[in-house]
């Protein structure tokens, strides 16, 4: 528990270090690691090895956003990061964090394509990869940020998350996106709701105009 305690506490000091909102800090952070822990529970089965990346994953996991471009220096997070996990995990696992985290984001792999050379960590990157796409369906969340990048503009900020999910997460599938039948699986169900959170939102903002 006090590892598990020591990764939300610096969660949570880099967030208000680097003013990174709540859609991208602690609770964000919380989501991933849960779909994480679900596909890696869902691929073991047949990939028993990852039982050894078990650390990298969860890690990855719970970090991945605290190096992100939109809030801080890549490189100063990044070596903020190995200065927090120098006394957990080893020189490999922290090395493959950094590979895993600096290479998953959507806009990453959208431009480079996947990795080719993370040699048996593949699946554990696919696994925290996967994880933050299955925790881009929340449309509320979406809605949050844009607030915080449009200065508090709801409505705006409605608009642009609705374009965004027309455009790129609704897309998902269409880009094989996911590898992992646990994602796939998932994602339908999570398309549905956001769906049904955008409609709600719809109908919420006419009747208050």
């Amino acid at each position: 528990m006090n590892f598990v305690n020591s990764f939300f506490n610096f969660i949570l000091i880099l967030s208000k270090k680097y003013n990174i909102d709540e859609s991208h800090g602690i609770r964000h952070s919380m989501e991933v690691l849960h779909f994480a822990h679900n596909i890696y529970t869902n691929e073991i089965k047949q990939n028993p090895y990852l039982q050894n990346h078990k650390n990298i994953i969860y890690s990855a996991a719970l970090l991945h956003d605290m190096c992100d471009k939109k809030y801080v220096n890549e490189k100063e997070g990044i070596i903020e990061i190995n200065n927090f996990l120098k006394d957990k995990l080893d020189d490999t696992e922290i090395s493959t964090t950094n590979k895993i985290i600096s290479k998953m984001s959507y806009s990453t792999v959208k431009k480079c394509g996947y990795p080719k050379d993370l040699g048996e960590y593949e699946l554990a990157y696919h696994i925290v990869r996967e994880a933050d796409l299955l925790a881009a369906y929340d449309f509320e969340r979406c809605m949050i940020y844009n607030m915080y990048r449009l200065n508090g503009d709801f409505e705006n900020a409605f608009n642009d998350s609705k374009n965004l999910f027309q455009n790129r997460v609704y897309k998902h599938f269409d880009d094989n996106l996911f590898i992992t039948n646990y994602s796939k699986k998932i994602a339908v169900k999570l398309e549905s709701n956001s769906i049904r959170q955008i409609k709600k939102w719809t109908k919420l903002l006419q009747k208050l105009k």
